[in-house]
C-alpha cells in the first residue's frame, strides 16, 4: 500500500511553505492538485512555486497544458495516480498538496464514471447556450445542483452540460455523486490527509498581502502577455481569480486600485468556499496555525500527528 500523505487548506493559510519543509525532512516529492497551476504561461496569478523551490524539492502535475486547452477533475485523478506511483517507486514520499477539493477527492478517491455522454442532448444544450447564453444553463444548475454551480464557472459551458446531463440521465445531483466518490475502493493508499487553518482575520492580512505581491511581482504584464498570446477573456482559464479582475481593469471598466480591492474580496469569498468544502470531509485531521507560527513549527506538529498515527513514509 502507497503511503500519501495529503496537505490542504483555503488559500494563503501557508501549505506552500510547510509542504516544502515537510518534503525536505521525509525525503518527499510534491504533487500539485490545483486546478489553476496546471495551465502554462499562468505563474503569478496562480502562485506558482518558483524555479528555486522546484529545483529543492521536485514538483509534479504543474503546466500541464495551455490555457485553451480543457481538463477535467477525472482526467486530474488518473494523472495524480500515475505521479504518485512514480514517486514511491523510486523510494521518494508523494506528497499531495492543493486546496482544489474536487482535485483532491480524485486523486485519492477516484469520480464516479457517470453516464455515458449523449450527443443529441449536449447539442440541444449547446444551441440553447448559444441562444440564450451559457448564464440560461447555469441558471438551470443552480436550481438542481447548489453545489455543483458554486464550483462552477458561469462561462464553463463543458462543465455546466456535463452537470446537467448527469443530473438529467441518473436524477441525482453530480456534486453528491462526486463527493462520495468511491471511497476505499478505487485508490490502494495508506491515506492520512492534514488540514491546515489560520485565525480568520490572520488569514484574511495575509490574502491581502498575497494580492498586492501579485501585482508588484507584474501580475497586470502577465494578463496583457496572455492576452496578446492569443488566449480570449472567456476561457476558462481566464476567468480565474486574478485574470479576470485584470482583464476587466485592462479593458477600461476601472482602474488597477479598484482590481486590487476586487481579487482581495474574491480571493476572501474563495477561501471561506474552500474552508467549507473541506470541513465536510471527517478523513481530516485539522491543525490550527498561530499567526507567527513558522513552517519548520507547523511541520514539527505536523510530524507529531503523524507518528500518533503511526504513518509511517
Amino acid at each position: 500500500m502507497i503511503p500519501l500523505l495529503t496537505i490542504v487548506c483555503p488559500t494563503a493559510v501557508g501549505k506552500s511553505g510547510a509542504a516544502l519543509v515537510l518534503a525536505k525532512e521525509i525525503g518527499g516529492e510534491i504533487v500539485s492538485a490545483d486546478s489553476r497551476k496546471i495551465y502554462k504561461y499562468m505563474d503569478i496569478g496562480t502562485a506558482k512555486p518558483t524555479e528555486e523551490k522546484r529545483k529543492e524539492i521536485p514538483h509534479h502535475l504543474l503546466d500541464l497544458i495551455a490555457p485553451d486547452e480543457e481538463f477535467s477533475a477525472g482526467r486530474f485523478g488518473e494523472e495524480a495516480e500515475k505521479v504518485i506511483t512514480r514517486v514511491y517507486e523510486r523510494g521518494r514520499v508523494p506528497l499531495l498538496v492543493g486546496g482544489s477539493g474536487l482535485y483532491i477527492v480524485a486523486a485519492t478517491e477516484g469520480l464516479f464514471s457517470g453516464p455515458s455522454a449523449d450527443k443529441g442532448r449536449r447539442k440541444r444544450w449547446k444551441e440553447e447556450a448559444k441562444e440564450s447564453g451559457s448564464l440560461c444553463l447555469y441558471e438551470k444548475l443552480r436550481k438542481v445542483d447548489p453545489p455543483a454551480a458554486s464550483r462552477i464557472h458561469p462561462h464553463d459551458l463543458v462543465r455546466i452540460i456535463r452537470a446537467l446531463e448527469v443530473y438529467e440521465e441518473t436524477g441525482k445531483p453530480i456534486s453528491g455523486l462526486q463527493c462520495r466518490g468511491n471511497r476505499g475502493k478505487s485508490k490502494d493508499y495508506n491515506l492520512i490527509i492534514i488540514g491546515l487553518n489560520r485565525p480568520r482575520e490572520n488569514l484574511y492580512q495575509r490574502i491581502e498581502q498575497r494580492v498586492e505581491r501579485m501585482f508588484d511581482q507584474g501580475l497586470v504584464e502577465e494578463v496583457r502577455s496572455l492576452l496578446r498570446q492569443g488566449y480570449r477573456e472567456n476561457l476558462v482559464s481566464m476567468q480565474g481569480l486574478g485574470y479576470k479582475e485584470v482583464c476587466a481593469c485592462l479593458r477600461g471598466e476601472y482602474d488597477e486600485s479598484e482590481a486590487i480591492r476586487l481579487l482581495k474580496r474574491n480571493t476572501r469569498r474563495y477561501a471561506k468556499r474552500q474552508l467549507t468544502w473541506f470541513r465536510k470531509d471527517e478523513q481530516i485531521q485539522w491543525l490550527d496555525i498561530s499567526e507567527n507560527e513558522s513552517p519548520e513549527e507547523v511541520v514539527t506538529r505536523i510530524k507529531k500527528i503523524l507518528a500518533g498515527r503511526g504513518w509511517k513514509g
